[in-house]
């Protein structure tokens, strides 16, 4: 499988992802949406947005594991987080981009604020899709 990633002529220098990612798999796997739940599935981080996006980092490499993949073969990426989560959303993509999933978000990524995710507490929510190797 080969991944190429690429900014075409004419778009902005993004800061870290890229515009387009193209992937020759024929397989690909739809995570769901990766959440700050502990094994247990409860919000772990009450509050506290790094210690969720800690979590939902956890939460996607295990995910990624057991289909064979890891942080280079994400071909797309979404992030959700709340107003409630304080501070700027730069401030979750710096967490993120110092994470062992960082290789992921040099693909195409978008970074979203939203006013609520689906559990009582949750500030940060992760939306990924990845080209299996073959």
């Amino acid at each position: 499988m080969a991944l190429t990633r690429l900014n075409p002529d004419g778009l902005h220098q993004p800061p870290g992802y890229h515009h387009v990612t193209v992937a020759s798999s024929a397989r690909t796997a739809y995570l769901a949406g990766q959440c700050p739940l502990d094994s247990a599935g409860d919000v772990v981080g009450e509050g506290d947005v790094f210690a969720q996006v800690d979590q939902v980092v956890a939460n996607t490499l295990a995910a990624l594991a057991s289909v064979g993949a890891g942080p280079t073969d994400v071909v797309r990426t979404v992030i959700y987080v709340t107003d409630a989560a304080g501070g700027s959303l730069g401030d979750v993509w710096r967490r993120l981009l110092d994470s062992p999933l960082a290789p992921a978000f040099t693909s195409a990524s978008t970074l979203l604020g939203v006013s609520r995710l689906g559990f009582p507490g949750q500030l940060v929510e992760l939306d990924v899709t990845a080209a299996l190797p073959d």
